[in-house]
């Protein structure tokens, strides 16, 4: 169960796929509009009525740009997460109930919770990011590095108790329906994590270490690949790579910006200043460029893409900063909101970056610039080689399967 844009999706595919090969039967659950994804993996699929797509396009989605800080942002996506949150549960608990285990993605935490009590299911988390609080790094939602080990931890604490209120007026009626008994939005999953609750992340420790002061049952298992299966690359894009030297990638995924045709210029300009050549990914940013340089495509597979290019411009969502370290290739991260600062502090601090150029400070001057460090200062792509070939020895998937085999046991 998962909720938010294609990077809180696409990692589940592969995960699934990975489950179903071990033998289980597989549902995706998640918005409509990501159908297509579970349908190339392979897995079944239940959808929920939100698109989240429309939603950051809507204004009360726009608004998120007029925050200038990550607990403005936060606040403003706590506000626009929890009048949805109520629209998605009768499409969780129906799903739930032809299901016998529940792998719950951070997005759809107190709901996913209480249909597993409500349901007397076996459950787990499987989560993109660290979020369980900890004293050596602030909470990556909030896009800062760290304030010291105290203000870390409760700042972690009073993060988690934020995005909990999303579901404060979904939990109450479920519990009632669900003939459970009344409690406080988050006592159930309070209850669960002292318990142990098991919850496995998704990202290498390569790129975040376990943190020591973690409980058992908080585990770090590598990446989950989006599953890619039998794609090629279109006929045009190939066209492209092989009449020139490698281009850079500009793409912000599922982001969205304020004025998408004044940046896509400035992204041209930036190009063009440092003599390179560019595939633009149109994303729901709606980036756009043109000429014998540039190439515009739509979705197509970073897996694929990526390791042919000779860096990666990125919002570093946790998906394309996973997918651009997979490649080996130096990045230029652009980070816009939410975890993205904290995902772009870990590429400069791991030396596959010159620095972050938030989207708010980005110009034609300084994304050339930093393009120019990225690839004409070899120790960043040899240390993203590096790092590349070590991630790409990990393996995520089967952590998660020997867990599910447990609880189904």
């Amino acid at each position: 169960m998962t909720a938010g844009s294609r990077g809180d999706v696409a990692p589940y595919t592969g995960l699934g796929h990975g489950l179903a090969r071990a033998g289980h039967e597989v549902t995706l659950v998640t918005h409509a509009r990501f159908e297509p994804l579970a349908a190339r993996s392979g897995l079944r699929f239940h959808p929920l009525p939100v698109d989240p797509r429309a939603e950051l396009e809507s204004s009360r989605g726009r608004g998120l740009h007029r925050s200038a800080t990550g607990a403005g942002k936060l606040v403003r996506v706590v506000a626009m997460a929890r009048a949805l949150a109520g629209r998605m549960t009768d499409d969780l608990v129906a799903a739930a109930r032809t299901s016998d285990a529940l792998l719950i993605a951070a997005s759809l935490g107190p709901l996913g919770h209480t249909i597993a009590e409500g349901l007397s299911l076996p459950s787990m988390g499987v989560h993109l990011q660290p979020l369980s609080p900890t004293r050596e790094f602030a909470p990556p939602m909030l896009g800062v590095g760290s304030w010291g080990a105290v203000a870390n931890r409760v700042a972690g604490a009073g993060v988690s108790l934020a995005l909990e209120q999303v579901f404060a007026a979904a939990v109450p009626p479920l519990r009632t329906r669900l003939g459970l008994p009344r409690a406080r939005t988050t006592a159930g999953l309070r209850a669960r994590e002292r318990q142990g609750w098991p919850v496995l992340h998704g990202f290498s420790p390569l790129v975040v270490a376990r943190p020591h002061d973690w409980r058992a049952g908080l585990d770090v298992t590598g990446y989950w690949w989006p599953y890619d299966g039998q794609e090629r690359l279109p006929s045009k894009l190939e066209e492209f790579l092989d009449a020139g030297p490698p281009p850079v990638f500009v793409g912000l995924g599922s982001a969205t910006v304020p004025d998408p045709g004044r940046l896509g210029a400035e992204i041209v300009r930036a190009l063009r200043a440092a003599g390179l050549r560019g595939v633009i990914q149109r994303g729901w940013a709606g980036l756009e460029a043109s000429g014998d340089d540039l190439l515009t495509v739509d979705e197509v597979p970073h897996s694929l893409l990526f390791p042919r290019t000779a860096a990666v411009v990125h919002h570093a969502g946790a998906g394309t900063t996973a997918a651009g370290l997979r490649a080996g290739v130096p990045a230029v991260p652009v980070p816009i909101q939410f975890d993205e600062a904290f995902w772009a502090a870990r590429l400069v601090g791991l030396g596959v970056a010159p620095r972050a150029l938030p989207l708010r400070r980005l110009t034609a001057d300084t994304l050339a610039a930093a393009l120019g460090e990225a690839i004409r200062d070899r120790g960043y792509g040899q240390r993203a080689r590096e790092l590349g070939e070590r991630i790409r020895d990990e393996d995520g998937v089967t952590p998660v399967v020997d867990a599910v085999n447990r609880l189904a046991g």
